[in-house]
């Protein structure tokens, strides 16, 4: 195996060297062979031209796989179709049979109807592709010495990435710096235990297997614990996953479960509908018909009565609202969740970000010896002070306060750079503080020699330290965390300068100042430091405000009062758990809290018992999440949770709708949910369940007007057969009708404006069928109007006892009418045309008028009254046609 493949590339007049290195020859070499076979500077990165001309040569790092089918084969499969087969062969034997006339007629209806279908299932494929692209992934890479947050397409080999918790390796990387570093790899080897990795080259003997190249980090795989750097060695179709993202892509995704009911339902009708034109042909041979006729109309009857459209109009109309949904700052990463949105009757929401804004900003400092401090200004900048007693404190002027800042800052993996944050806000927050203080120089004064990361588990950060100028010094250790666990490690704490001994009187002090800040609805965060963790000096507190973000009020009246359950699950201690809660709406006289201790302590039929009446879950981490889920969901309860770390990713695929954040949430987070908030705002669940609500309307509103359109068609065709009255449609007519039917009325049925009304509806439950008993009413009535109206037309026009292409044209012009009239009463379920608004769905109207010009031209363009057998009608004629169908 070669080490690496160098191809030149012409660049003015100098010609470079573009290199491609394998995953198995980089992990057997030193990280400084790597970086000289690739021309890559680790530490600073790539230069912008040098992306640029790499980029040239290796193309974007991602798969372009998909070997589109020509359109013309797509239109040419569209005749596959049994039905269009059926026509087909009735054309040929009308040309056998001399019958020109309706050989062309019913090939010019064929070409129509096949275009229709053609062009509704292009439409569906655009809009799932549409779908495929709403979540590109991102990382962050080092370029020109600065580390910039990027899409993962841009990157190029020799690129330098950053790795953390919770991130989707971008493209194939031999790490040159790993901490406590472990990876997912099941996407890629089906390997269920995360793997450690290391930095060490590996012998050729031992890295024949992915799952043993120990250096490498794949593309694809998730980054579970720890953090690194590594060089990407291997983008798009040159990286190990490109084989394995190929055989992903060939997998069809399932389908929803309204598509298959939509099919069952259409084969359903299928049967029924052949059942009905079979017993119409035998009638009407018996009672001595033409063969040829009734054979040609009740194929074309088939086409128009079996609803193929029906799946294809679903699937359109959910990608549809899933783009609106979009717009509304939410991505629904799976169809099926549009559905399941509107029988949503519980929402486990985190805290942090999402019923608050997560800007988080320190303004209150308490100090081991008791002092209390006021910190002013907001954001991640440095304006504000922090002031001692009406004294604005600066530097290291007030050390107990110093102290304090100097370990938020030392203790901590956040940078702000241009007043933005690149870290999680807590420590942003302790990082503005220290700038405020004119100490964020502190973080680059130590070196970090160990690091104990944070986990939601734990509930604690720490790191072990020199100073640049004191290296031969012992260590230090840094910690921060919440108060109860920090305090642990605790033995001494710090009173005007002197080291003294904990006692539990100085402890339950500090538990009075943490219940104090806590119930004024601050996140308290705990400090100390000291030569070992279990050795360590208490230092203070600090209080946090993340304010309620705007809107989430008036929300979560709106879905309490709808009959959604709302719950609180947070870290943060019971005090500012209640007290934020209590803002918001959420908490009650009558509403529990919980602990994560408590849901230790109860298993799941216990925890179900009482889990209706809890509001608030306090100092509850991701593991609690599940057994919340499970206890909800063995009451029945269709449950939607938010989550946004690598520990949520197991609660999200359990719940029934799992949703991730968009802004804070981990790429392990946004794999695992079903829905990303883009803007991580609570408000945002309540528009999307409003959305899936309207959405699942819009398809019963044209699953009415079709299955009305087809058993009219059916039961017309039927009654005349069987009162031996001649066909009061021709087959030419029929298929015009299914054109409508499945046409344009019916697609735009399903993008009707969503009900403002429709979120103050209780969720549905999903185990209702979408033809409930007062839907099939709806059906029938509409299809007995439509009936009886043309048949009375049919019927007036036939007093002659002789059949002429006027009658048929005023009995198929009369259809048509009465079922445009019909989609203008199917646009709501509960609501008049003049409450909804008659232009309010733009779409509608002209896809009406689109059908009424359609149907003027098959009766006075004369090529077309050829096709249709059609007569131009008198005004008179037309009117009297109207008036019967505005009557009716």
């Amino acid at each position: 195996m070669k080490v690496a493949r160098f191809q030149k590339i012409p660049n003015g007049e100098n010609e470079t060297m573009i290199p491609v290195l394998t995953s198995k020859k980089a992990s057997e070499l030193p990280v400084s062979e790597v970086a000289s076979i690739l021309q890559a500077d680790l530490q600073n990165g790539l230069n912008k031209c040098e992306v640029s001309h790499r980029r040239a040569f290796h193309g974007w790092n991602e798969f372009d796989i998909s070997e589109d089918e020509p359109l013309w084969k797509k239109y040419i499969s569209q005749f596959k179709n049994p039905l269009i087969m059926l026509l087909l062969a009735s054309a040929v034997i009308s040309v056998l049979m001399h019958q020109f006339d309706d050989a062309v007629s019913i090939t010019v209806a064929i070409l129509i109807v096949v275009t229709v279908a053609f062009v509704q299932e292009y439409r569906s494929e655009k809009s799932l592709e549409e779908l495929s692209k709403l979540v590109p992934p991102e990382c962050h890479c080092v370029r020109e010495g600065k580390l910039e947050h990027t899409l993962a397409r841009d990157l190029v080999p020799g690129d330098t990435v950053c790795l953390s918790v919770g991130d989707r390796v971008p493209a194939d990387l031999r790490l040159f710096e790993a901490v406590d570093l472990s990876i997912d790899e099941s996407s890629l080897t089906g390997e269920t235990t995360p793997c450690s990795k290391v930095t060490a080259p590996q012998p050729a003997a031992t890295n024949g297997a992915l799952a043993s190249r120990s250096n490498i980090a794949f593309m694809g795989t998730l980054v579970r614990c720890g953090k690194a750097k590594g060089v990407v060695i291997g983008t798009g179709e040159n990286s190990e996953f490109g084989e394995v993202f190929k055989m992903m892509q060939a997998e069809e995704a399932p389908k929803t479960p309204l598509q298959k009911s939509m099919d069952l339902l259409g084969k359903q009708l299928s049967f029924y509908s052949f059942g009905i034109i079979g017993i119409i042909m035998l009638v009407g041979w018996l009672l001595g018909k033409d063969i040829l006729e009734m054979f040609t109309i009740s194929v074309s009857l088939a086409v128009a009565a079996i609803p193929e459209g029906l799946p294809i109009v679903v699937t359109v109309t959910l990608a549809l609202g899933v783009m609106r949904m979009v717009k509304k700052r939410a991505i629904v990463k799976k169809l099926p969740i549009v559905e399941t949105l509107g029988c949503c009757n519980v929402i486990c929401s985190d805290k942090t970000g999402t019923l608050t804004k997560n800007e988080m900003t320190v303004t209150h400092i308490f100090t081991s010896d008791g002092l209390h401090a006021e910190v002013t200004g907001v954001g991640y900048n440095q304006f504000g002070e922090v002031i001692v007693d009406g004294d604005v404190v600066h530097g290291f002027y007030n050390p107990a306060v110093s102290r304090i800042v100097e370990a938020g800052c030392v203790c901590n993996d956040a940078v702000i750079r241009n007043n933005t944050l690149m870290g999680k806000p807590t420590e942003g927050a302790l990082i503005a503080l220290a700038m405020k203080m004119g100490l964020d120089g502190l973080q680059q004064d130590y070196i970090r020699k160990t690091e104990y990361p944070f986990s939601s588990e734990q509930k604690w950060m720490a790191v072990k330290c020199v100073h640049r100028t004191q290296q031969d010094r012992p260590e230090i250790c840094f910690m921060k965390g919440a108060y109860e666990q920090v305090i642990k490690y605790c033995t001494t704490y710090q009173s005007k300068g002197q080291t003294l001994t904990l006692t539990q009187q100085q402890r339950d002090v500090y538990q009075q100042e943490k219940a104090r800040m806590g119930s004024a609805g601050l996140r308290v965060l705990a400090l100390a430091s000291g030569p070992e963790l279990g050795q360590l000096t208490f230092l203070g507190l600090v209080g946090i405000i993340d304010p309620p973000r705007t809107g989430v009020k008036e929300a979560v009246t709106t879905l309490i009062a709808s009959g959604v359950s709302i719950k609180m699950i947070t870290g943060d201690s019971q005090e500012t758990a209640i007290a934020i809660a209590s803002r918001l709406g959420l908490y009650s006289k009558t509403s529990q809290s919980v602990s994560g201790e408590e849901i230790d302590a109860m298993d799941v039929q216990q925890l179900s018992q009482i889990v209706p009446k809890v509001a608030v879950f306090y100092r509850a981490s991701p593991r609690h999440k599940m057994k919340i889920i499970k206890s909800l969901q063995k009451n029945g309860s269709v449950v939607a949770m938010t989550g946004d770390g690598v520990n949520d990713a197991v609660a999200l695929k359990a719940a029934d709708i799992g949703v991730a954040m968009g802004q804070t949430g981990t790429d392990v987070c946004k794999e695992a949910a079903d829905m990303i908030l883009v803007d991580d705002d609570f408000q945002t669940i309540m528009s999307a369940i409003e959305e899936g609500k309207g959405i699942y309307n819009n398809i019963k509103n044209f699953v009415r007007f079709q299955l009305s359109t087809s058993i009219a068609a059916l039961t017309l065709i039927s009654l005349a057969t069987l009162m031996n009255f001649p066909n009061p449609l021709n087959a030419m007519q029929i298929l015009w009708i299914n054109i409508i039917m499945d046409g344009p009325p019916a697609q735009s049925l399903g993008v009707e404006p969503v009900d403002k009304d429709v979120i103050r509806k209780p969720p549905r439950n999903w185990k209702d069928s979408i033809l409930t008993k007062n839907l099939i009413l709806k059906i029938l009535v509409s299809s007995i109007i439509i009936v009886c109206g043309t048949l009375f037309v049919f019927w007036r026009e036939l007093r002659d006892n002789v059949i002429t292409p006027r009658d048929t044209t005023m009995t198929f012009t009369c259809f048509v009418f009465f079922d445009m009239f019909n989609a203008l009463s199917s646009r709501s379920q509960t609501k008049s045309v003049f409450e909804i608004g008659l232009c309010s769905n733009k779409m509608f109207c002209y896809a009406v008028l689109g059908s009424i010009m359609g149907q003027l031209l098959v009766i006075y363009f004369p090529p077309l009254q050829k096709v249709f057998q059609t007569e131009s009608l008198s005004i008179l004629g037309l009117a009297l046609g109207e008036e019967w169908t505005t009557a009716g």
